[in-house]
């Protein structure tokens, strides 16, 4: 692997970025639920992350020769320095990851998906490999793309890769936990197609006060309630994108002393006797079909090179275009 001095030949500088602070604030859910969860597991989680895409692997390996690539979400950095003629760069938002790629000697930094640290047509590649599902609001998708494109050259090619709903394997999601619906406001926004299922149905503060007429409309509410409950459950279901995702740490990986005694004892993990694993729940937006896609509309400066499902995820291919 090649090996780049990013304090002078590639200064790494930060742009001003038009976006609100909102958008780049990380959301709780995100903390708790990604953050502190990574940083957990991070040792067993990199030793079951070795194998390469054969989608990721052809993209990079059709990059020209000296390409700078950029990482986002690099975890322990399997991807870096998988192509030996170029230039890698990755960035985390896990500083226990990135330890574990600074050990393997690659150029790595912690930084937020949503504030790359990276100025403007800083390189000529970028990948985001199931990064995007991980973050909690539409709005932080959006900008994680735009930062994406940002900091490629025009001309400048960037895969993204993002769990789908619509898994090869259908029994996984019998194994992930649907996020309660009272949540999803808060964290996908009251505009969000979603949210506003949610908050659609008829409340019973709308039944008439008057007895008789009362009666007769708790009634009607009763006797819809029934079937309209059933569609809604599985409308519901169908509709589902918003999971926790367990991530079984065996006792012997465990921290006795470290972050998953304080996991335990915060109740961000909980202990699984059977199994001899302290389980943890990791959050993730599942995209549905064209969703991905749809996420680009209103970015001028892209254009979709190509979008493919693969391996039950939705993948990507943007071009810089100005």
């Amino acid at each position: 692997m090649k090996q780049i001095n990013t304090e002078s030949e590639h200064p790494c500088i930060t742009e001003n970025s038009p976006s609100s602070i909102s958008v780049k604030s990380t959301p709780e859910i995100e903390k708790k639920f990604v953050h502190s969860v990574y940083d957990a597991i991070a040792p067993h989680f990199s030793s079951t992350r070795f194998a390469k895409w054969p989608k990721v692997a052809e993209f990079l390996s059709s990059l020209p020769s000296g390409s700078l690539i950029l990482d986002a979400g690099c975890g322990n950095g399997k991807y870096l320095g998988f192509n030996q003629d170029c230039f890698f760069i990755g960035c985390d938002i896990s500083p226990s990851l990135i330890k574990i790629c600074l050990d393997r000697g690659h150029e790595v930094l912690v930084a937020d998906a949503v504030n790359l640290p990276y100025r403007t047509g800083f390189g000529d590649a970028a990948i985001s490999i199931a990064v995007l599902h991980h973050l909690s609001t539409e709005n932080r998708r959006r900008k994680a793309i735009e930062e994406l494109v940002r900091v490629v050259k025009k001309g400048g090619l960037v895969l993204i890769t993002v769990w789908a709903v619509e898994q090869e394997d259908s029994s996984l999601l019998n194994k992930w936990t649907p996020l309660a619906d009272k949540y999803v406001e808060e964290w996908q926004g009251s505009g969000s197609p979603r949210a506003a299922r949610l908050t659609s149905s008829p409340s019973l503060e709308s039944i008439p006060e008057s007895e008789e007429s009362a009666v007769s409309a708790e009634m009607k509410v009763c006797n819809g309630s029934e079937v309209l409950g059933d569609l809604e459950e599985e409308e519901n279901v169908k509709n589902q994108q918003e999971y926790f995702v367990p991530w079984h740490l065996p006792y012997h990986r465990a921290e006795v002393s470290g972050a998953s005694a304080h996991a335990l004892a915060t109740g961000l993990a909980t202990k699984d006797d059977i199994k001899g694993a302290v389980i943890y729940n990791r959050y993730y937006h599942v995209f549905s079909e064209g969703e991905l896609e749809s996420l680009t509309n209103g970015i001028s400066n892209a254009r979709v090179v190509d979008q493919f499902f693969d391996k039950s995820n939705w993948c990507i291919i943007l071009e810089r275009t100005q």
